[in-house]
């Protein structure tokens, strides 16, 4: 208890400190509400809740005809706001004022403004793929509590189920609540247009963002796990017993969890979604790519080299950061310094050089490329080639002794490395450069306590026959002749018959024959061209993973189409 205490005092310290200084900036008076945040007398009535909460300000002291009305502001008051009061009091001849108060106190006082109610929290619970069996519960409780409590809910929540994402969604007068969990998405709830508001004030606050922005926005929040639970009484129940054992796990409440903010606005107002960076050290292994052993040979072979580029393409949400933290994981010894550029930072790796870059505020991933190769690194991780000055720093990079990582969105590996090299263009010097494109997607396992055999018809099977009939034998294609596959078959345990993702992978290597593309010598560099030299090179689609995954019983022929 008093390291908890010494660690909230160091950081009330930094707050009013940094609070301070940036009032002196702005030219605010500043104000340390240590020691009377708990007692200041409330002036009530002077100001909608909404509206101190939207606005993230507080009324200190009500005018009259010798004295200004003074209000407390913070950092995240829109300026906006204080001239439209100015205003508003200039045209009834009253005057008003505003000292700068920190985060800290803002939260501590509108603690009392709105004191937390005696809640009983409801675990969400999905039953099936049309969403929660306590959707209207959890839809109750969100809407009696205040916005701040919602905010670390719905994150405790997400992470407890392994979520990966939050979506906050406007529907009419109403905001749906929503997570992604092992890739499907859930209802879990409606908040009114009224709590949102105030929600997404605080996800604002938190995340740095505006509320008004007419625009797209990305922001990060990092919430320490203990400091979640805290808050909150939950309804007595297995699921609940568990939740109460991890929060007493020390190791588990000291944990950090990241956060990626995306808001867009809408017809309605700004959508948002939270990105959860939730995956444990132990996930950032070789062992979890799938891959068979002569094409972990080949991927092991060629991250050994110490220059070259590895690029990982999938849509967002398909594992990309995790197989280049894996690459990172077993890379990282004692013999070489490995630097990552991060928007943002999501997972925590000792013995590597993370560094954040906020492409949101003007900084970019090629500048930071240029930086950091005069530290001397040995692996260098770009977190994703956006444009044209990346592309070619990053290829630049990887032809002078650097070995490159990085992630590009395209839909398979043969369209990546097309469009890579309409970015680059024909370059002979630059085929030494590109080693290995690997094309990714996760798709839901099927719960082995919860799924039942089947034969497929004939029509099924043919197809299946068209797609890995012709694989060699090291690809590990079961008997085409008994073909049997696996499907759903929910319990009260396991209401959708899955549980949990894997990986689906392939590898473009690019030898002298697929180097020809970049080189100029051959002139088609459409996918399909690429893709044709690579299979008959030996390279093992996704499709034809997916498909080999089914015939063994670990997923679905619809999962596979579904994601692909």
């Amino acid at each position: 208890m008093q390291d908890e205490a010494e660690r909230q005092a160091r950081f009330r310290d930094g707050d009013e400190a940094n609070t301070e200084r940036r009032a002196s900036i702005l030219g605010v008076p500043y104000i340390d509400m240590r020691g009377i945040d708990e007692t200041i007398p409330l002036i009530k009535d002077m100001m909608p809740l909404a509206d101190m909460y939207k606005y993230r300000m507080i009324p200190l002291q009500r005018g009259d005809y010798t004295h200004a009305n003074v209000y407390a502001i913070t950092l995240s008051t829109p300026e906006s706001h204080l001239k439209k009061l100015n205003q508003q009091y200039s045209d009834k001849s009253e005057s008003v004022t505003y000292r700068m108060i920190s985060d800290s106190a803002y939260r501590t006082i509108m603690r009392r403004f709105d004191p937390p109610k005696n809640m009983v929290y409801h675990n969400v619970a999905i039953v099936n793929e049309g969403g929660s069996a306590t959707f209207n519960k959890v839809s109750s409780d969100l809407d009696k509590v205040r916005a701040d409590d919602i905010l670390n809910y719905l994150i405790l929540q997400a992470d407890r189920l392994g979520a990966s994402d939050i979506h906050l969604e406007h529907i009419g007068e109403r905001v749906r609540v929503r997570f992604r969990v092992d890739g499907t998405l859930h209802p879990i709830a409606m908040l009114s247009a009224d709590k949102y508001r105030i929600l997404l004030s605080s996800i604002a606050s938190a995340a740095n963002l505006s509320v008004a922005a007419n625009e797209a926005q990305s922001g990060h929040i990092v919430r320490r796990m203990g400091d979640l639970y805290k808050s909150f009484q939950l309804v007595e129940d297995d699921a609940s017993e568990e939740f109460k054992k991890k929060a007493q796990d020390a190791e588990y409440k000291n944990r950090q969890l990241n956060m990626r903010i995306e808001t867009v606005p809408t017809m309605h107002g700004q959508d948002a979604v939270i990105r959860l960076f939730n995956f444990e050290q132990d996930m950032l292994s070789l062992d979890v790519l799938g891959l068979d052993d002569a094409e972990m040979a080949q991927f092991k072979e060629i991250i050994s080299h110490p220059h070259g580029m590895v690029m990982v393409v999938g849509p967002t949400g398909s594992g990309k950061s995790t197989t280049l933290f894996s690459i990172m994981n077993a890379l990282n010894d004692t013999t070489r310094k490995l630097i990552s550029l991060e928007d943002p930072v999501e997972f925590d790796i000792p013995g590597v050089t993370q560094i954040p870059v906020d492409t949101t505020h003007g900084q970019s991933f090629a500048d930071n490329v240029r930086t950091i190769l005069r530290l001397d690194p040995d692996v260098v991780m770009v977190g994703e080639i956006r444009d044209v000055d990346t592309a070619k720093t990053a290829i630049q990079a990887a032809i002078t002794g650097h070995l490159l990582l990085a992630t590009f969105h395209a839909q398979d590996a043969a369209a990546a490395f097309s469009r890579l090299i309409d970015m680059i263009g024909i370059n002979p010097v630059f085929t030494s450069a590109i080693r290995l494109v690997i094309g990714q997607r996760l798709v839901r396992k099927l719960d082995p306590n919860a799924s039942e055999e089947y034969e497929p018809d004939e029509e099924t099977k043919n197809w299946i026959r068209s797609v890995v009939g012709g694989l060699p034998e090291s690809a590990g294609v079961p008997d085409l002749n008994h073909i049997r596959l696996r499907r759903p078959a929910p319990t009260k345990d396991n209401p959708f018959g899955y549980k949990g993702r894997t990986v689906i992978m392939e590898q473009l290597i690019v030898d002298n024959d697929i180097a020809k593309f970049i080189s100029g010598d051959i002139k088609d560099i459409s996918a399909p061209a690429i893709n044709k030299i690579a299979a008959d090179k030996g390279m093992v689609s996704m499709l034809q993973k997916g498909v080999i995954k089914a015939l063994r019983g670990e997923t679905t022929l619809e999962e596979i189409n579904r994601v692909l």
